[in-house]
């Protein structure tokens, strides 16, 4: 089994996670967690009156008086997440190809050239007696550009997709003209600011150049890249928004573990795009289950693989001295969602006995999770919370407040506990007979 997830799952992740593209959408979803955790609690500290009815008079003298200005902190984050993106990726992308390409291009050059490629695919255009820019007050588009509670909607995660494709273009034109040395060079004496400025001067014209073609046929044919983009990852979102989708991700997750490779960092960076969509869409009024940091809130404790409850078997149940010691030195780091000393440690990598667990306790965890939200038993994701939170205390914050949400996760967790339990004693048994024949 070992070999099979070598060959035919670890290789081609592997090499998917070298990708340079994929790198630097992973070091945007790195990047944005401190923002959008920090205005997914001001929309919870908005909204906790309703799971908390009894706080709505409280709230009404106090908060709210005040939360079109707090509120701001989640507008100027989920309100324009695809910007956050933007600028990372592009920086990210753009060093990547100066260090392992050796080309002399700029990141900043780069980034700033992408925000000017991504601002003009931004506008709604129809084609009626030439090209004209969209306006529809009604439906909140003027001049082009639509206009949400937020601001500018396509600021919002749906413009992820979008603003991974036009980094893509934007840097490689970028990349282009400084290997084929179609630039405008200045003297060695010129400031390097002033000499980066005219650098980038014959980039963007080529990059306006080709916006204009696409924008053009794509409006000619009564669409933009938005809507382009829109179809091909709106069929991914779809898959991944399914029951049989999300146990997938779960399982690629920790299969990869298994064989040594940090799974959640690999495979949650390519559908961190996915649930920030899915979570701004909930807090729209969507019911989607698969949404923000669903894993950490009500589907693993302890880590991947739910292994809290395993950490726990160790300190009051094991009689091996060996698992004793790892559980009691995994026992703080795994309260707050850190379980490197249990994966590795125990281990649980390359571990027969253990690797089952390991894998259905999260997808059984999931699938509790996922009923309980899709079935109205507690409200759905609408928060990203800090990942490290203990168990219960993210599921509250996730939720919006909703107190049920700590008695899933509670199950979820006492559900991993059960079915690590067999697998833990087998192996304890195995350990104590290795300490017995080594003394």
């Amino acid at each position: 089994m070992f070999k099979y997830l070598e060959k035919y799952l670890m290789e081609p992740m592997t090499k998917i996670s070298q990708i340079r593209l994929i790198r630097a959408i992973t070091a945007a979803g790195m990047a944005s967690i401190p923002f959008t955790i920090v205005g997914s609690m001001f929309l919870v500290l908005t909204i906790l009156p309703l799971t908390m009815p009894f706080l709505q008079g409280i709230w009404d003298a106090t908060f709210l008086k005040v939360s079109n200005v707090y509120m701001l902190a989640n507008k100027a984050s989920m309100g324009i997440i695809s910007l956050y993106f933007l600028l990372v990726i592009s920086y990210e992308y753009t060093k990547s190809i100066k260090i392992e390409e050796d080309i002399d291009v700029n990141p900043i050059t780069g980034m700033l050239l992408s925000v000017f490629a991504f601002f003009m695919f931004i506008p709604q255009f129809v084609n009626e007696s030439g090209f004209n820019l969209l306006s529809d007050p009604e439906k909140g588009v003027i001049n082009g550009w639509a206009i949400g509670g937020d601001g500018v909607v396509r600021l919002s995660a749906i413009g992820i997709f979008t603003a991974i494709l036009t980094v893509f273009i934007a840097v490689n034109v970028y990349k282009l003209c400084i290997k084929k040395h179609i630039v405008i060079k200045m003297p060695k004496e010129v400031p390097s600011g002033v000499a980066n400025s005219f650098t980038a001067l014959i980039p963007a014209f080529f990059i306006s150049i080709i916006v204009f073609l696409i924008q053009g046929i794509l409006v000619s044919l009564g669409t933009d890249l938005f809507g382009i983009v829109s179809i091909p990852f709106g069929f991914v979102t779809n898959i991944v928004n399914t029951y049989w989708g999300m146990l997938l991700i779960m399982f690629l997750i920790h299969a990869l573990w298994i064989v040594g490779i940090h799974g959640a960092s690999i495979i949650l960076s390519m559908i961190t795009p996915i649930v920030l969509l899915n979570l701004q869409a909930n807090v729209a009024g969507s019911n989607i289950v698969f949404a923000g940091d669903f894993g950490n809130a009500l589907a693993y404790f302890g880590g991947s693989g739910s292994t809290l409850g395993l950490v726990l078997l160790c300190i009051f149940l094991a009689k091996s001295e060996q698992l004793k010691a790892i559980g009691k030195a995994s026992l703080i780091p795994g309260i707050f969602q850190i379980n490197e000393p249990v994966i590795f440690g125990m281990p649980i990598v390359y571990n027969p006995i253990l690797v089952i667990p390991f894998l259905l306790a999260p997808m059984v965890g999931s699938t509790i999770g996922y009923l309980a939200i899709s079935t109205g038993l507690i409200n759905k994701i609408i928060a990203q919370h800090p990942w490290p939170s203990p168990i219960g205390v993210g599921a509250f914050i996730a939720t919006g407040g909703d107190f049920k949400a700590v008695l899933a996760a509670i199950v979820s967790f006492l559900a991993s506990t059960i079915i690590y339990y067999p697998f833990f004693k087998l192996y304890d048994k195995k350990l104590l007979r290795e300490q017995e024949l080594n003394k």
